[in-house]
C-alpha cells in the first residue's frame, strides 16, 4: 500500500513539474517573440527610424546631385524602414493580378486579400491597365504628389511642378485656374470614394484615373461606379495620414509644403 501511494505521489509530481515546465517554456516564447516585433510599429514600420540611408544605399547613390532622378531608390528605402514592402507587381493591377500570390496576403491597403471577385469584375470592363508608352519607357521617373488642401496658394510653383516626369494629384486637387500655383500637367489622379470628383467632366481627359484601395468598401465603390450604380458611406483619414507621415519621416516621400 504504501508502495502504491509513493508511486502516485511522484507521478502527481512529475505531472506538475511537466505542466510549470510547459508554462514557463510557453511564457519565454511569447516574450521572445513580443521581443523580436517590438522594434515594429502595429503598421510594420521600424520604431526608431533612421533617416541615414543603409550602407548599400549610401554608396550606390552617393554620387548622385540632389535632385537627380535615383533609379529604384524609393522602394528601397522603403524597403529598408518597413520590411514587409515588396514590389512583386506591376504599379497597377492587370487581369493577371492572382498570380501575384504576395500581395493576395495582405488585406488593403497593403494587398487585396479578399478582394478577387470585385476585382474581377472591375478589371472585365477596364481597357488600359498602364502608363503611357512614353513614361514607360523611361529608366528612371521623377514624381510629385499635389493635394488639395490650399498649401500652394500664392507659391507660384507651377512651372516647378510641371518640370517632374510624373504629377500625381490627389483626389479633388484642382488645376484649372490655378495654374501658376499648382502647374498645368496631371499624369494620375489618385483618389477614394470620399474624396473623389462627382462630375466626370472635372477629370483631365489626358490624366489616369486611379484607386487608392484603403479598404474592401473601396473597392466595390468602384464597381458601383464602373457599372452605374448607386453608394455611398463616410471614410476616416487617420490611417493614411499615419502611413504618409511615417513615409515623409524616413525620407522616402518629401512633404514640400509640411501640409501632412
Amino acid at each position: 500500500m504504501g508502495l502504491l501511494v509513493f508511486v502516485r505521489n511522484l507521478l502527481l509530481a512529475l505531472c506538475l513539474f511537466l505542466v510549470l515546465g510547459f508554462l514557463y517554456y510557453s511564457a519565454w516564447k511569447l516574450h521572445l517573440l513580443q521581443w523580436e516585433d517590438s522594434k515594429y510599429d502595429r503598421l510594420g514600420f521600424l520604431l526608431k527610424l533612421d533617416s541615414k540611408l543603409p550602407a548599400e544605399l549610401a554608396t550606390k547613390y552617393a554620387n548622385f546631385s540632389e535632385g537627380a532622378c535615383k533609379p529604384g531608390y524609393a522602394s528601397a528605402l522603403m524597403t529598408a524602414i518597413f520590411p514587409r514592402f515588396s514590389k512583386p507587381a506591376p504599379m497597377f493591377l492587370d487581369d493577371s493580378f492572382r498570380k501575384w500570390a504576395r500581395i493576395r496576403e495582405f488585406v488593403p491597403p497593403f494587398g487585396i486579400k479578399g478582394q478577387d471577385n470585385l476585382i474581377k469584375a472591375i478589371l472585365s470592363v477596364t481597357k488600359e491597365y498602364r502608363l503611357t508608352p512614353a513614361l514607360d519607357s523611361l529608366s528612371c521617373r521623377r514624381c510629385i504628389i499635389v493635394g488639395n488642401g490650399g498649401v500652394l496658394a500664392n507659391k507660384s510653383l507651377g512651372s516647378r511642378i510641371d518640370d517632374y516626369d510624373i504629377v500625381v494629384r490627389l483626389n479633388s486637387a484642382p488645376v484649372k485656374g490655378f495654374e501658376k500655383d499648382v502647374g498645368s500637367k496631371t499624369t494620375l489622379r489618385i483618389t477614394y470614394p470620399e474624396g473623389a470628383m462627382q462630375r466626370p467632366e472635372q477629370y483631365e481627359r489626358d490624366s489616369l484615373f486611379v484607386l487608392a484601395g484603403f479598404k474592401w468598401q473601396d473597392f466595390k465603390w468602384l464597381k458601383y461606379i464602373v457599372y452605374k450604380e448607386r453608394v455611398s458611406w463616410t471614410h476616416n483619414i487617420q490611417r493614411e495620414k499615419e502611413f504618409l507621415r511615417k513615409l515623409v519621416k524616413a525620407h522616402v516621400i518629401t512633404d514640400l509644403t509640411s501640409g501632412i
